[in-house]
């Protein structure tokens, strides 16, 4: 008997790796037409491969509106207008006076130069880039099948495509127009039923976005339509800057070099050093949450997290951050280009009564720590940036720095469980390749078994990019001696910056203490749990929480 999902697993790695070969050949050769040949052969690739986090984008019919959102949160506002599209360096626009333009769920520099060109800047290594361009290569099969529906056999337009421009330009102009015949005329482009294209349209009005789904769909559709009326051709460029940035460890140098700095102007470097990778108000509220807010009751810290989740005035977070930068936290500020945020914390000027309730027994004996905290990473970043902070400081002499322990506080996609559970790795496997990571982690589930989460142990698959995962290769993690129980895109990139420092370099110590563990954020493996399905919200708080708490203890425990 034939097993037809071994051959489509084979089938979508094989498609996923001629995506990652065109897009490398791409970038070197420094631009395509997305409907040009290089151009139809990633659009050909991607709908073999046929994503997860793109729902129905294989469907010639339907716009598949969950990865919609999911790509223009991450995109800046108005690309959908833009023929041009340039993938640049920092270059100096900002100094030039463009004003940047910051996607709301990525944090990177986008410029606006004109009416049809958007320039985006890319800071972060190749997964930025990958990342960016099968994001453009699903908005231009999307305006395909919308262009499509918008032209007649003849390549005429059609009387619905003019009564959608009608909504548009009234809505362009503040004017009123009636929602239930502007929800049939986008329904026929959408290929949905009107209950959907209702659902589809509060989505994006209820999101950050500043354009309504009118206004991404009919643009869309006329960018492609004045391509195929030949009045212009669509292009992805690649700046010279951006081709000889890449893989030098520009910006993760200079980024490393602040901290560094940092430290040795304090005389830190000798004291012990904890990095933390994790969000920026974990840690923060953990360490001073209930001295910033005496006024408030909370009986533990992940109280305390949903309430300042939640707090309307958002009036609760700024007094935790101005206690804190009074008490021994300092902020080093962001301008290499990395968009990685970084807190210190010098613990010896935190009274230890002042702690939540989950610390306060930790005992803190010997010389106090100093803790670096890091914003998210993204991809292969995450060599660049660790990498470069493990190095010792190069002036007139050389500085090592003392450090203890590095952690990585992650949210994943889960295999073999639900959202919100935790994950706790033994081993990073890099996909697509023969790297792999075993690691000695000072985690393990029992640092957990007495709270109320799913605990799984074992193998966590590091990917080239959340956008390019179907079920089938999922699967295959899974169901393989692989036994893989989760995806992400850092740890690899992390422990093999971690093992070269520790094992040739020599940079920190051989012993260092690492610690891994992940939060559920989706499941790419259940249909509505991907993360086009939506953020884990409020119940992503107290997995974050439980395990930066956890790092604390060990941490204060002197381990």
């Amino acid at each position: 008997m034939i097993d037809f999902s071994k051959d489509r697993t084979r089938e979508s790695r094989s498609a996923i790796e001629r995506l990652y070969i065109n897009m490398r050949h791409l970038f070197i050769r420094g631009s395509y037409k997305p409907m040009g040949i290089s151009g139809k052969s990633l659009i050909d690739a991607l709908l073999v491969l046929e994503p997860e986090i793109y729902g129905s984008i294989k469907d010639p019919v339907k716009i598949e509106l969950d990865g919609l959102l999911y790509v223009m949160e991450r995109l800046p506002d108005g690309i959908e207008e833009c023929q041009f599209i340039k993938l640049v360096s920092r270059e100096g626009f900002e100094e030039a006076g463009y004003v940047p333009i910051i996607p709301i769920k990525r944090r990177r520099n986008c410029f606006r130069i004109d009416k049809n060109r958007m320039y985006i800047e890319m800071t972060r290594g190749r997964s930025d880039i990958y990342d960016i361009l099968t994001h453009l290569t699903f908005l231009y099969i999307e305006s395909e099948k919308i262009k499509n529906k918008a032209l007649d056999q003849k390549g005429r337009i059609s009387q619905d495509w003019l009564k959608l421009e009608e909504v548009v330009v009234m809505e362009e102009n503040n004017e009123d127009f009636d929602e239930k015949k502007a929800t049939v005329y986008l329904s026929n482009f959408l290929g949905r039923t009107i209950q959907e294209t209702q659902e589809g349209v509060l989505k994006f009005q209820n999101g950050n976005n500043k354009h309504s789904l009118y206004h991404i769909i009919y643009w869309l559709g006329k960018v492609s339509i004045e391509e195929a009326q030949q009045q212009r051709q669509r292009e992805v460029t690649f700046s010279e800057q951006l081709k000889d940035s890449v893989g030098q460890h520009i910006y993760g140098g200079q980024w490393a070099g602040k901290i560094k700095a940092f430290l040795l102007e304090k005389a830190w470097s000798q004291r012990p050093i904890h990095i933390i990778s994790a969000n920026l108000h974990s840690i923060l509220n953990s360490i001073y949450g209930f001295a910033a807010l005496p006024d408030h009751t909370f009986s533990s810290i992940e109280e305390l997290a949903v309430e300042t989740s939640q707090d309307s005035e958002k009036k609760l977070q700024p007094r935790i951050r101005e206690y804190a930068l009074q008490h021994g936290m300092y902020e080093i500020k962001d301008d290499t280009g990395t968009n990685l945020q970084v807190q210190i914390f010098d613990l010896d000027a935190v009274d230890q009564d002042d702690l939540s309730p989950e610390l306060k027994n930790s005992k803190l004996a010997g010389e106090k720590p100093v803790l670096i905290v890091m914003d998210y990473a993204f991809g292969e970043q995450a060599f660049e940036c660790m990498d470069e902070l493990l190095k010792p400081l190069e002036t007139s002499v050389s500085t090592l720095f003392n450090i203890k322990s590095i952690s990585i506080v992650g949210k994943a996609g889960i295999l073999t469980g639900d959202k919100g559970d935790i994950m706790i790795p033994t081993a990073h496997v890099f996909e697509g390749t023969a790297d792999n990571y075993p690691l000695h982690n000072d985690f393990a589930s029992e640092d957990f078994v007495q709270d109320d989460y799913q605990v799984y142990e074992g193998p966590m698959i590091t990917v080239l990019g959340t956008s390019l995962q179907n079920k089938d290769v999922l699967n295959h993690f899974v169901t393989s001696t692989w036994n893989a129980i989760g995806l992400e895109m850092e740890g690899a990139h992390y422990q093999k910056a971690i093992q070269s420092a520790a094992r040739i370099r020599l940079s920190i110590d051989k012993n260092v203490k690492v610690r891994y563990a992940y939060y559920a954020s989706d499941n790419p493996l259940k249909t509505g749990s991907t993360l086009a399905s939506g953020s884990l919200g409020m119940e992503g708080i107290g997995p974050t929480y439980l395990i930066s708490i956890k790092v604390l203890q060990k941490i204060l425990a002197g381990s």
